[in-house]
């Protein structure tokens, strides 16, 4: 198992990457993702579905998608509309400053996006022009490498998140995810996540939902793209993550509290799923 199909270099000077006008078919998506950086999402043409965390997101031509960092997702490309896309990866530290005596953040807009729950920011065709345009800048940036352009292309990536947060403070809402997962699986996400010190197996969580569980092991893996197991066990490092970086807690209790079975079965797949042991990554 392991879902980091992307990853970054944490300690690199200019924590940003981009992907630019990607074109993606259900043959070349790539799987599971799941990173500390965050990632917005620019959709020019093309259709599909995400899943983000819990939800199941429908991606349309204009549609803004706002992936925070820790969060499992992934895209299911329409086959017979295959999507044309840019993807902007950075940590959150690149955009951390000063606040300048304001309450405004750069990373609003993700801490909005997590706690709702609503990823798809709707945009107008203005908006649309002005997200396209600074993504121009920073492609152009990118590729003439004149003296400055990572300056540049951070100035770029600030107006484009003072953008987002000006259009959320003009809404205060998320489009909603869209309804192609059943009741009973959207359900079963939401207990996985507020039970993860509890045995979370396949037979517990079919029984939960009132269906086979061959029938729970196929449709799992097709909406999310993971089997129980692996889904169980990446959220549990998640959570292992957010309290290693949060509290002061020892780490055999941050291990119990996430569900692992013993202290070397955690530190044996936190290393395997993010190339660190506990400790170290409570160093960083």
């Amino acid at each position: 198992m392991n879902p980091y199909r992307k990853q970054f270099d944490a300690s690199t000077a200019f924590p940003f990457e981009y992907v630019y006008r990607d074109s993606k078919s259900a043959q070349n998506e790539l799987p599971d993702h799941l990173h500390d950086w965050h990632e917005i999402v620019y959709i020019y043409s093309g259709s599909g579905t995400f899943f983000i965390d819990q939800t199941f997101v429908a991606a349309e031509p204009g549609d803004l998608l706002l992936i925070p960092g820790n969060t499992i997702h992934r895209s299911f490309p329409e086959p017979a509309d295959p999507k044309l896309s840019t993807a902007l990866f950075f940590s959150g530290t690149l955009v951390h400053g000063s606040t300048l005596g304001d309450t405004f953040s750069y990373m609003r807009c993700f801490e909005l996006a997590r706690r709702q729950r609503r990823y798809k920011l709707p945009t107008t065709e203005a908006e649309r022009e002005q997200i396209e345009s600074f993504i121009e800048s920073i492609h152009s940036e990118h590729k003439d490498k004149a003296p400055g352009y990572r300056h540049a292309s951070l100035i770029q990536l600030q107006q484009l998140l003072l953008l987002v947060n000006r259009m959320m403070s003009a809404t205060e809402q998320f489009q909603a995810a869209s309804s192609i997962a059943p009741h009973w699986m959207t359900s079963i996400l939401a207990f996985i996540d507020e039970n993860l010190s509890e045995p979370l197996g396949l037979a517990q969580l079919a029984a939960r939902a009132s269906v086979t569980p061959s029938h729970f092991s196929r449709l799992f893996k097709k909406l999310t793209g993971l089997n129980v197991t692996e889904y169980v066990t990446t959220k549990r490092i998640i959570r292992a993550k957010e309290l290693l970086a949060e509290t002061d807690s020892p780490i055999a209790e941050i291990s119990q509290l996430c569900g692992f079975e013993s202290l070397p079965h955690f530190h044996r797949m936190f290393k395997k799923m993010t190339g660190l042991t506990p400790a170290r990554y409570k160093k960083i």
